[in-house]
């Protein structure tokens, strides 16, 4: 992993222009921020229409079969070169400061400083978001132009808590089909700053006041009730249900008999993993210090280390006060923060002298209805990704499981080796086979880093691979499940 330059170095190599070539090494660049330079995407040729009349004209017999290839091309994989994150905090903490924006240009920055990218290699910008900006939807676009990227087109998904895994996805597709050779694909969500609505005729009147004069005016304005002009806060509530997020983890929990203790357990579980990883240094490197109007911001500050078993039994339930087993332990906080990685066609990887984290094998979204334990995502979606990467369950060395809630990862864990559901929900005749624990978010989970919506995916994308080196393993799994019953994963190889 490279490590950053002392800030020094980078004033001193600011004026510079970036490296196109990375040496093997993995040490921290030596050239200067990618913010300086803009890039140009060289344009695609088309065929002109006599062309393709004269084309049309000459193939009208029906072709003979093509004879299949002696040899078989191994396919140009997408590896993914490297990535980093922001710090993730509390929502309203740290980083309350620093618009989503300016968050995601930090770390896009960072990440193109760090691996040496020249700008003009740059082919595209996806980014990923959850909570809308509304003065700027784009948000891929406005990293680009924060940059100085002019030239390189940029676009923003939204597929939920999903969202990050999306942008990679995007990016390679992209990339598979011919439209560019490397891009940065990144997430962000700053719950900070969710936009604050008000009532649809408030905003009617208001318009009315716009064009109003003299008496018609005070009329339009005494119009507006005192009330009507309170603000309505922001919530995670499903359109399609009408219910939250917790209140379906809750439903979830109580329908498949989720056990409180086990809950707890598990969020203790990923505190003390997460604990263990950040003190032995294994994740630091890959946390950038952003700069926010009141200082640096270095580390994530949700990571506790004195998870107490009989403090959290004595916790309230939050969404179902009477019956329910959730409580705020047992659940992802609302969190600011932004990830991005760098991906890009494995031959180029290899003609710039880069040494790729891991290569994208496949991935898989799929659905299910949103009435009915809306948050099963992991397991609709693995056993797509499993069979299009060619593996197993058993065959995965890590498996980054996102920790929504601790009922929603018990749940999907147990579904896993559930010979009824698979053959009901899933028509599969067979089950993924039962969870190996020791290889499940061996570094800590959602549930002590937070949950910053569209950039999670990056972040355990970013795990993944590093945990995989770490044990020396070969195959790894990311999977998630997202608002609207939708689940996406994806798995990677080292080598």
């Amino acid at each position: 992993m490279p490590t950053a330059k002392k800030p020094s170095d980078r004033n001193a190599s600011a004026a510079k222009t970036p490296a196109t070539r990375k040496p093997k090494s993995a040490s921290a660049a030596s050239a200067a921020s990618a913010a300086s330079a803009a890039s140009a995407a060289p344009a695609a040729s088309a065929a002109s229409a006599a062309t393709i009349a004269a084309a049309a004209k000459a193939t009208r017999k029906a072709p003979a079969k093509a004879p299949a290839p002696a040899v078989r091309v191994k396919k140009d994989r997408i590896a993914i070169v490297g990535g980093l994150r922001s710090p993730f905090t509390r929502a309203w903490s740290t980083l309350n400061d620093v618009d989503p924006i300016e968050l995601s240009t930090q770390v896009a920055r960072e990440v193109m400083f760090r691996w040496e990218l020249a700008p003009e290699l740059l082919d595209h910008v996806v980014w990923g978001t959850v909570i809308s900006i509304v003065r700027a939807p784009n948000v891929a676009r406005e990293v680009a132009l924060n940059l100085g990227l002019y030239n390189v087109p940029g676009f923003t998904v939204s597929r939920a808590c999903a969202s990050g895994l999306q942008s990679i996805a995007s990016a390679s597709d992209m990339i598979t089909l011919g439209h560019g050779e490397i891009a940065l694909a990144g997430g962000v969500d700053v719950t900070s700053h969710a936009p604050v609505t008000y009532k649809k005729r408030v905003i009617d009147q208001l318009l009315k006041a716009q064009k109003a004069k003299g008496m018609a005016l005070v009329h339009t304005i005494a119009g507006i009730h005192p009330m009507d002009l309170l603000p309505a806060a922001p919530a995670l509530t499903e359109r399609y249900t009408g219910k939250t997020m917790g209140e379906h983890a809750e439903e979830m929990a109580q329908n498949l008999h989720i056990d409180r203790k086990d809950q707890e357990a598990l969020a203790i579980k990923s505190h003390a993993s997460a604990s263990a990883a950040i003190d032995k240094g294994l994740i630091g490197d890959d946390v950038i210090t952003v700069q926010t109007p009141k200082g640096p911001v270095r580390e994530d500050n949700l990571v506790r280390r004195d998870m107490d078993a009989d403090k959290l039994a004595k916790l309230r339930p939050v969404f179902d006060r009477k019956h329910g087993t959730i409580t705020a332990a047992t659940s992802s906080p609302l969190t600011d923060g932004a990830a991005c990685v760098l991906l890009m066609k494995e031959s180029r990887a290899k003609e710039l002298g880069y040494e790729p984290l891991g290569y994208l094998r496949s991935y898989h979204v799929a659905a299910l209805d949103p009435r009915e334990n809306m948050l099963l995502g992991n397991v609709y979606s693995l056993p797509g990704a499993l069979d299009r990467a060619g593996v197993k369950l058993a065959d995965l060395d890590v498996l980054e499981l996102h920790e929504a809630f601790a009922a929603q990862v018990l749940a999907n864990a147990r579904l896993f080796d559930d010979k009824a559901f698979f053959a009901d929900k899933l028509g599969r005749s067979e089950t993924l086979g039962p969870v190996d624990w020791s290889k499940v978010n061996i570094w800590g989970g959602s549930m002590a880093y937070g949950h910053p919506f569209a950039a999670t995916g990056g972040r355990l994308v970013i795990n993944l691979l590093r945990a995989l080196a770490h044990v020396d393993g070969e195959l790894g799994a990311v999977t998630t499940c997202a608002a609207g019953g939708i689940g996406a994963s994806m798995v990677f190889e080292r080598s």
